[in-house]
């Protein structure tokens, strides 16, 4: 079969390449909308129970943290719990089994909580957190203003009322969290000795401000054909509003709130504060990336986002970028791009150097970059992203990538000189055919066995199977399409561009440096100037060491043994330092 798919590639050279012409313009397109990230993502499946309930931490952890904890413990394919309760809040922390879908595991959860909440305490908020990875933190900005005409509740409230809002609706945004700033309220300080000469509680005011800023509905009543809606209005659009609430009727005199405290607005009591530079408080804000986004593009739509938002801003206010993941991925991505591209200039300098042909060199030379170009195809839609792993997969593959084609164009060489040395007896095209079809299948074979070298990779499980995965995917993918290659591509290419004879058309110093460089000489090995100069190095030790076979091999085992304290005494470590 193998041999078969030589042939029809040799015979249909046109059409192979015009395949191949194609496939690359697919890669270009995955190349441009494969996701793009530093490094992969190494988070485990979790959900975030989040709760809000205004008690000490020791009533929280035992009235809602253990509670919800023990409910979730039954939940299928669930790996770890862990809970944290302080003032007021509770997080639990739901850690699923490597490979759970993150939206069938918050499917889940809600199940369970749907169990546990009606035996919650009356006020417990409960909420799950958004639904992102560990690692969707990818953009902060602060907003700043440096004039001083704008106080802290006053940014805090156009971060929470219009940016937070707008920035939500960009796709692949789960979150944008709030940090910094004071929250505005309205602030009731009541006076107890009003309150005393009134002879009223202190509940009689909160009942009344709780009942006071509500709408109430009543229903249609119908004249002259129409219907008019019938309601209460009731909610507080500002100070006076909170002021003018009744307590109490006494001798038909009504005892307002601004009899017994004064209203304003004020602060909300906070555990936090934001600084930027050392500045002083600001307002900012966290933008977190829903889980299996680009997130490349997701940090553009936001910065597009934010400058449809900027004339928009308070006068005297800007927005100022605190932490931009785009910067990290470009970086890491050109680093790789940079060392790929000087890996493949320096594998295609050696192969034409050591082939010393440069019609035989084009074949390898061109199998690099076609090999790294089509991996991306299958890379895209299999759902990985192109970052330092996968990156680097397909960086230690280049030297490999070319074997097959070197084994085929230099086993056509070889075959060619000699049918020349022979006085050219029999078919150009059949040699060249013969040479493919003798070494093509054990090259296709041998490009596929060294791709199972990376097998044990994938049974790496957790952190160590999510961060090297990536690197085994992306190095056997390029290791397979380089074996297809070398039954398709490279048999087309070398029937196509090998030539005998020299070109003679006119000026005559043109048609010389053709035939240089795309004719050439075929030489025998042993004339060959690199080859002999190998010889010259490599022929002394080696006739050395068939001289003395067993000290040979004792040597080499005494210097294996002396490796063994060596490697005893090396630690052990995930990752090295960054």
């Amino acid at each position: 079969m193998i041999k078969a798919i030589i042939r029809f590639s040799a015979e249909n050279k046109l059409l192979v390449l015009a395949a191949t012409v194609v496939a690359l313009a697919g890669a270009a397109w995955a190349m441009r909308n494969i996701p793009l990230d530093a490094l992969p993502d190494l988070s485990d499946t979790q959900v975030i129970v989040y709760s809000r309930w205004d008690r000490s931490p020791d009533l929280v952890e035992d009235q809602v943290t253990y509670p919800i904890t023990t409910a979730l413990l039954g939940a299928p394919r669930v790996k770890a719990i862990r809970g944290f309760s302080d003032f007021g809040f509770s997080y639990v922390y739901v850690v699923f089994e490597d490979g759970t879908d993150p939206y069938w595991a918050r499917t889940r959860v809600l199940e369970y909580l749907s169990k546990i909440q009606p035996q919650l305490p009356k006020g417990v908020e409960t909420e799950l957190g958004p639904d992102a990875s560990s690692v969707g933190w990818v953009y902060q900005y602060a907003l700043v203003d440096r004039t001083g005409r704008h106080s802290s509740d006053e940014l805090r409230s156009f971060q929470d009322w219009n940016l937070r809002y707008a920035l939500q609706a960009v796709p692949g945004v789960a979150e944008v969290a709030t940090v910094g700033g004071q929250v505005r309220q309205y602030q009731v300080t009541v006076n107890p000795n009003a309150l005393a000469s009134f002879k009223l509680p202190l509940q009689a005011v909160i009942d009344a401000v709780r009942r006071g800023n509500a709408d109430v509905g009543g229903r249609l009543v119908e004249f002259s054909g129409r219907e008019y809606m019938v309601r209460g209005r009731g909610y507080v659009k500002g100070i006076r509003d909170l002021e003018q609430l009744v307590l109490r009727s006494q001798g038909g005199t009504p005892v307002l709130v601004k009899d017994v405290a004064t209203v304003s607005l004020g602060p909300e009591l906070r555990r936090g504060i934001a600084d930027l530079d050392g500045e002083g408080d600001v307002v900012g804000g966290i933008v977190v990336m829903r889980s299996g986004e680009n997130a490349l593009n997701v940090i553009r739509r936001i910065e597009a986002r934010l400058e449809e938002l900027r004339p928009s801003l308070p006068p005297g206010a800007e927005l100022v970028t605190v932490y931009d993941r785009s910067e990290l991925i470009r970086r890491a991505i050109e680093t790789v791009e940079d060392k790929l591209v000087e890996e493949i200039a320096i594998v295609s300098l050696v192969i034409l150097v050591f082939l010393w042909h440069f019609p035989s060199a084009l074949v390898p030379i061109v199998t690099i970059p076609v090999s790294v170009a089509l991996a991306f195809i299958p890379m895209y839609f299999m759902g990985l992203n192109a970052n330092l792993m996968s990156l680097a997969g397909i960086a230690i593959s280049v030297g490999v990538l070319v074997d097959g084609a070197i084994v085929e164009v230099e086993n056509a060489y070889n075959k060619l000189h000699h049918w020349i040395a022979g006085g050219r007896q029999g078919d150009f095209h059949r040699v060249r055919l013969e040479a493919l079809l003798e070494v093509g299948p054990g090259v296709f074979f041998s490009l596929l066995v060294v791709a199972v070298a990376f097998v044990p990779v994938f049974t790496l499980v957790d952190q160590e199977g999510r961060l090297f995965r990536p690197l085994a995917y992306s190095k056997n993918l390029a290791m397979a399409i380089a074996a297809l290659l070398a039954i398709t591509l490279d048999p087309a290419m070398r029937m196509m561009f090998a030539r005998i004879d020299d070109f003679t058309f006119r000026p005559r110093f043109l048609a010389r440096a053709a035939s240089a460089l795309l004719v050439g000489r075929y030489r025998a090995e042993e004339r060959h100037p690199i080859s002999r100069l190998l010889h010259r190095i490599y022929e002394p030790p080696c006739r050395l060491v068939l001289r003395h076979p067993k000290a040979t091999v004792a040597a080499a085992i005494a210097l294996v043994l002396t490796t063994v304290p060596v490697y005893l005494r090396l630690g052990s470590e995930f990752m090295p330092p960054l």
